[in-house]
């Protein structure tokens, strides 16, 4: 159930960084298909527009592809067939109980024992002198 939704939370994530390219990239389409080509789009004084909408474009296609990297790279080390029940993924509960505290047992035994701090001894009275 967990590795579906995490597929699905990734699916989205991938779609919601498409979304700006695209936009981009049909606004690009739009202003060169008007003027017809790059040249005729900078002799009516869409270039700078044409090439920022590119640069843009580039910019937000950053966030996709580390998105994709990083779902293929999930994907790859998952490995197929890790997400069925009969997959040989199981974890033993006890098992993982006992190795903690075998480990907390240990670190107890190398750790020294500090001694208990020196406390001053107690003054009798306040403001005044016992003699």
């Amino acid at each position: 159930m967990e590795a579906g939704v995490r597929d699905l939370k990734s699916f989205f994530g991938v779609g919601s960084a498409l979304l700006p390219i695209l936009y981009c990239a049909g606004l690009l389409y739009y202003f060169l298909d008007l003027s017809g080509s790059v040249q005729e789009a900078e002799e009516v004084g869409l270039g700078p527009t044409v090439l920022g909408l590119g640069v843009v474009g580039l910019l937000f296609s950053i966030p996709l592809i580390i998105r994709v990297v990083r779902l293929v790279g999930r994907a790859r080390a998952r490995g197929p067939g890790d997400d069925e029940p009969g997959s040989g993924r199981t974890v033993d509960a006890d098992a993982a109980i006992a190795r903690y505290k075998a480990r907390q047992a240990e670190e107890r035994d190398r750790t020294p024992v500090a001694p208990p701090p020196r406390t001053p001894a107690p003054r009798s009275g306040f403001g005044r002198r016992n003699r």
